[in-house]
């Protein structure tokens, strides 16, 4: 019988999950966030949402691929035959992030090379949606844009060649590059931001808290959405890499520290943004309020504009600074693709390398929508419905499943604790059982009645005031169809040998 692969340490595994938790959401959504959301007394919210929804189920993702050894799909399958579409859906929607994430990597890619000459001028959204992306109308596709492909394609050959190399000596070797590079980069962005004119106001902004905002539960269902989507939970990671780890490994003490390592940087991260935008508002003579961006815009627009008025070394720092964005994507990416192609050698019963090129090259293929003229309309409608009604929906199902309708939290609290220093207790029950369905459960009554009936303050009614058919193909669809694929390809039988020897020995050693 194939032995299944392992980290060669625990910090390789940590590092791993840090880096799939650190991604480009860290830089460009948490500080926006924040702010938006009550400053400084978003902390309050934050840190208890780390605590109730984010390092519980990290423990429980943790706890699934190191008690049943199996990519989602297989130890979702080992825990009750029945939920194992919960796990197909997660490498779905996995599948779905990665071909449209590996786009923003390229546009990273391209910026910090334009860093060098400053190219983008000084009409950065001009130059990022008309010069560079040259963006066409929602739907269509008017060919390739070069400066998107080819990084693109440079992408693809990176994170495979790493796959390829397996997961000790290829996605465990790149994560202890990547992740000491990517800190040590943004360290010195910070420690540069910080000195300029300006940044008082911008982290005095950043960090005056609105205790008035506490009162908001919208503004709770923005930490908990925060924890949620930075954390890389409930579509398939966290289970998939945990599976690779030994038989002695502590689950808690992991989560903990994953889940403080990448608020921390997150953290760094707010920093950062908050003292560019101030010397970018003193600059200007305005408010730090009118300058704050989130997204895209932020990176690619406002970015650029603050490395312009960089009073030094602006080709260096706006190298940097695209060079991080590239670091933070590339180990996320690495995270995301292992999901599927996981999933595809234990259910197939193929070798890891078939995997990666079978599910990676039709991820490349299919990203290849993305890197045309009209590929922005297509990646922001995608990213949106794969969020809201993937990634949301697919966690709150998946807590739903694991802990009400299965009844799995105290088989895998007593696995967890046998082999864990810190033990849980009734708070993670009580987390998992109640608190993160609840806050789950009223943030997608939210979006669905935002969708559905049409609150979007457009003329359509849809989001970004898209027309009702791109909507409906480009964004409903790709949500949808990675519910249904999924559950397709858990109606499809399991490939014998491996699968079937690993499931006898699991029932036998779960037995003892």
């Amino acid at each position: 019988m194939e032995t299944r692969s392992q980290w060669g340490t625990r910090a390789g595994f940590i590092l791993a999950a840090v880096g799939s938790a650190i991604g480009l959401g860290n830089i460009w959504r948490f500080p926006a966030t924040a702010f938006e959301n009550g400053g400084g007394a978003f902390m309050v919210p934050y840190l208890i949402a780390l605590l109730t929804a984010g390092i519980p189920i990290l423990i429980m993702e943790f706890t699934m691929g190191h008690k049943y050894r199996g990519s989602s799909p297989l130890s979702f399958s080992r825990m009750n035959k029945k939920s194992e579409w919960v796990g197909w859906w997660g490498v779905l929607v996995a599948f779905v992030i990665s071909t449209y994430y590996s786009v923003i990597i390229a546009w990273a890619i391209s910026y910090s090379i334009f860093s060098f000459n400053l190219n983008w001028g000084s009409d950065t959204e001009g130059f990022l949606f008309g010069n560079y992306l040259e963006v066409a109308d929602p739907g269509q596709f008017n060919g390739f844009v070069p400066g998107v492909l080819i990084p693109l394609i440079i992408v693809w050959l990176v994170v495979l060649g790493i796959l390829f190399k397996g997961v000790k000596k290829g996605i465990e070797v790149a994560n202890r590059i990547f992740i000491p590079t990517l800190v040590v980069v943004f360290l010195i962005i910070v420690i540069r931001a910080i000195t300029l004119p300006g940044a008082f106001e911008g982290l005095n902004t950043f960090f005056t808290p609105d205790f008035g905002a506490l009162a908001n539960p919208d503004v709770w269902v923005a930490a908990y959405g925060q924890i949620f989507f930075s954390l890389s939970i409930a579509f398939a990671i966290m289970i998939t890499y945990s599976s690779y780890l030994p038989k002695k490994s502590d689950i808690t003490n992991n989560a903990f520290i994953v889940g403080f390592g990448n608020s921390s940087f997150e953290l760094l991260c707010g920093i950062g943004v908050f003292s560019v935008l101030g010397f970018m508002a003193v600059n200007q003579g305005v408010a730090v309020d009118d300058v704050v961006a989130g997204g895209v815009g932020l990176a690619f627009v406002v970015f650029p504009q603050i490395i312009n008025q960089f009073p030094a070394l602006n080709e260096l720092f706006g190298f940097l600074f695209f060079a991080s964005l590239v670091l933070a994507g590339l180990s996320s990416l690495i995270s995301i693709i292992e999901t599927y192609v996981a999933g595809l050698s234990d259910k197939f019963n193929i070798s890891r390398q078939k995997a990666v090129i079978f599910g990676g090259g039709f991820a490349a293929i299919v990203s290849l929508i993305f890197a045309t003229r009209g590929g922005l309309n297509f990646l922001d409608a995608a990213d949106y419905f794969i969020n809201q009604f993937g990634v949301a929906a697919l966690g709150l199902v998946e807590v739903v499943v694991i802990a009400w309708f299965l009844r799995k939290l105290n088989d895998l609290k007593t696995h967890a604790n046998e082999i864990s220093d810190i033990k849980i207790g009734p708070w993670w029950n009580v987390s998992l059982m109640v608190i993160t369905p609840i806050v789950l459960g009223y943030n997608m009554i939210i979006l669905l009645r935002q969708n559905l009936f049409q609150q979007f303050d457009t003329e359509t009614g849809n989001y970004e005031g898209y027309p009702d058919s791109f909507i409906l193909y480009g964004g409903w669809f790709v949500a949808g169809g990675a519910l249904l694929v999924g559950i397709i390809m858990a109606l499809i039988k399991w490939k014998a040998s491996k699968n079937a020897n690993e499931n006898e020995s699991q029932n036998s050693w779960e037995a003892k």
